[in-house]
């Protein structure tokens, strides 16, 4: 399906752009890793790295001052390793998923020109390889051409200064040191080493407009994004899946999102669709008006997108929980994150979870071994969706998450389901265990973030495209 007619049946099912004081648009986003057999080891080992960052503060630091920042992706290579610091048996461990990690195209400058990005819930800027750097990779095992953008080739780009408002707003106030002309800098480090520094430009964002009568047309809103002179780590050279950069979806007023609905060309919401079984999905940038979805209020003051889980269900029967398990002060809330493979629990939740819907209570029959003693794994010829619970999470505001026997079980090369069910790797700076619910429960299914609003909501839906 080409990318017109993919905005439109997204445009047609999801989206009444009629009611919009201005277009939305929609772009169609692929995995990474899409066909590869990966192992739950690689998927946790992914999750650990990607946690890492999650704990990292949100910030940006002018002259490369080296704080870390927050980033939700995974370019540095993954070291597959069991409890016993021994590589894994790679005949039982290839599985027939992937990591959901997204990526799509961008069009910027005049003349235009294609820049493949991975897409992020959670980071904020929209960043490109640019021409000065030495260090970026010039070649992706991802099967696309990788370019480095060049201000100086594009008639519409325009630099950005220290003294301007954008750099002024980015990072709260004057910039010390500042000089008139002086371009506005930027320097991220990654918790697994790598690490991008350059300067903000300002270029033409061209993108198809999906219009009230359903009919798609190219159009374009200046944006300032980074220009980035100098990658190291994961993001440097060696980077067999390297992509041109990233779009942050974050909540900053630096991210994309942000600076299109400060314009007035969208409102600040927006919504992905991703696939389980094609691997691909959508990611869809104003309002979604149909289907009607119930929603539950995003915590303020988080550097990610937390929501107040309230209890859990198997079946019909709700885990015994006390009232402060999720209550972690400022640090509170389940963590709803694409970027993240699996799904994490404190371990009073995961041992109770494990026992209500435990195999051999459902399936007293079963045979069940670990593999890399941290998965449970069984042989199973039957529909996994008769024969095992529903696991239901419950938000604020009566919302409820419903994930299915298909959700959280999966099938390896040799035959064998394995739980994905694990227990929280992750501990907020209190020294609580983090609830993060990731990509296995989040696919096929609507997922809208209203910032307007401060809401986050979903609904089921047939995602394959």
């Amino acid at each position: 399906m080409d990318l017109t007619r993919l905005v439109l049946v997204l445009a047609i099912l999801v989206l009444d752009f009629s009611r919009l004081a201005s277009a939305n648009f929609a772009f169609p986003v692929h995995h990474k890793f899409k066909g590869r057999h990966l192992s739950l080891s690689t998927m946790k080992a992914h999750d650990s790295q990607r946690h890492r960052r999650l704990l990292s503060a949100i910030d940006l630091n002018l002259g490369g001052n080296g704080a870390p920042a927050e980033a939700g992706h995974l370019f540095a290579r993954l070291r597959m390793v069991c409890h016993d610091g021994h590589p894994p048996s790679r005949s039982i461990l290839e599985l027939l998923i992937w990591f959901r990690l997204y990526y799509t195209k961008l069009t910027l400058g005049s003349p235009p020109k294609d820049y493949h990005v991975q897409v992020d819930t959670g980071s904020d800027l929209l960043w490109v390889n640019c021409v000065e750097c030495t260090d970026c990779p010039k070649e992706s095992d991802l099967g696309m051409q990788l370019q480095l953008y060049d201000p100086k080739d594009s008639q519409t780009s325009k630099p950005v200064f220290c003294d301007g408002d954008f750099c002024k707003s980015t990072y709260d106030g004057q910039i010390t040191g500042c000089k008139p002309e002086t371009s506005c800098l930027y320097s991220i480090t990654y918790g697994d080493g790598g690490k991008t520094s350059g300067y903000f430009v300002k270029d033409d964002l061209t993108f198809n407009q999906v219009n009230g009568n359903f009919h798609t047309a190219p159009a374009n809103s200046s944006i300032v994004f980074g220009c980035g002179a100098k990658q190291s780590g994961g993001l440097g050279s060696s980077s067999d899946e390297a992509l041109d950069g990233i779009i942050g979806f974050g909540q900053a007023n630096s991210s994309v999102l942000s600076q299109l609905a400060a314009s007035g060309k969208v409102k600040k919401i927006f919504s992905h669709c991703l696939d389980n079984i094609g691997g691909g999905g959508i990611f869809s940038i104003g309002e979604v008006v149909e289907p009607k979805i119930k929603t539950t209020p995003l915590l303020s003051g988080q550097a990610h997108y937390n929501a107040v889980l309230k209890n859990i269900q198997v079946d019909d029967e709700a885990l015994l929980l006390t009232t402060s398990i999720f209550d972690l002060g400022s640090e509170r809330g389940a963590v709803i994150d694409s970027g993240t493979t699996l799904a994490y629990l404190p371990e009073f939740i995961y041992e109770q979870l494990m026992d209500k819907a435990s195999v051999m209570a459902r399936q007293p029959g079963l045979k069940l071994h670990l593999i890399d003693n941290q998965f449970t794994c069984f042989d199973y010829s039957g529909n996994v969706d008769d024969g095992f619970p529903v696991v239901k999470f419950h938000f604020d505001k009566s919302l409820s998450l419903s994930a299915y026997p298909h959700d959280y079980l999966f099938k390896t090369k040799d035959g064998d389901w394995c739980v994905g069910w694990q227990k929280s790797m992750a501990k907020t700076k209190s020294g609580r265990d983090m609830t993060l619910l990731g990509d296995m429960v989040l696919t096929n299914r609507l997922v809208v973030y209203d910032l307007e609003k401060m809401t986050i909501g979903w609904t089921e839906f047939n995602c394959e495209y």
